[in-house]
């Protein structure tokens, strides 16, 4: 028997639920309106109304009388697991050297994915976070910086169009977010580290536009081994310094 066809109302609700995740809309936040969405995906405005309601009939959207649509629940769940190393890394600061390991695995390949996929709209939110880091540093506000630089990478993260990798990526900067915060600053007040940590988002992102697939993964592959490298030589030195603190004062000679 010959599979029936799936129907437009079908696609158009997989593409809404693709569109929920990838702006990260969370229960509560409203939907674009409906003649919003009939542009941006293409299709008349009967359509949409079929996949709002078929993703409401799951309980994922909520349509208010007078008020617009609303999402009721993530359309994917964040990663959980991951929530669950949060103690962990929290005791063991070591084992953010282990996150950012699968942050250098993964974001290569994101990198590659979204020279190739990312749109207009990502191309714009790469460059905003991109230009927003800038803004930071001549500000010299490391702390809005290494927000920029977090939000930068998972714009790229977005731009992959690859649910699992978005999702991954989220739960990866939730884990580092508060362990290594102070950490980040410090790289950016570092006039050792923070000019180099510039030019290399500058080419990422200018691999990124100009949808250079192998520039994009060698320059993420390039920034993670350097910040990962630069966050151990801070561990190291603080250890250092703190052994230092702990000997014993030279006892003075007699006159």
């Amino acid at each position: 028997m010959t599979p029936e066809p799936e129907r437009l109302s079908d696609r158009t609700a997989a593409r809404l639920r693709r569109l929920i995740v990838e702006r990260d809309l969370q229960a509560g936040q409203r939907l674009p309106a409906e003649r919003t969405l009939t542009a941006e995906l293409g299709v008349s405005r009967s359509v949409v109304r079929e996949a709002i309601q078929q993703l409401s009939s799951l309980g994922l959207l909520v349509t208010r009388a007078g008020g617009g649509t609303y999402v009721q629940a993530p359309a994917h769940p964040v990663v959980e697991p991951l929530a669950s190393y949060r103690p962990v890394l929290e005791a063991d600061p070591e084992y953010r050297f282990d996150v950012l390991e699968t942050r250098h695995a993964l974001e290569a390949a994101t990198a590659w994915h979204a020279a190739l996929r990312a749109t207009d709209e990502d191309r714009a939110r790469i460059h905003a976070a991109f230009e927003a880091m800038g803004q930071a540093h001549a500000r010299a506000d490391a702390g809005a910086e290494a927000l920029a630089d977090a939000r930068f990478h998972l714009a790229i993260a977005e731009a992959s169009h690859n649910l699992v990798l978005v999702q991954v990526m989220r739960g990866l900067f939730a884990l580092l977010q508060d362990n290594i915060s102070q950490s980040r600053q410090a790289l950016y007040r570092d006039p050792r580290t923070g000019p180099a940590l510039a030019q290399q988002h500058q080419a990422l992102h200018d691999a990124l536009l100009a949808g250079d697939a192998p520039a994009a993964r060698a320059a993420a592959e390039h920034h993670l081994q350097f910040v990962h490298d630069a966050l151990r030589a801070l561990d190291d030195n603080a250890a250092r310094r703190d052994r230092a603190s702990r000997l014993p004062s030279p006892t003075p000679r007699a006159p």
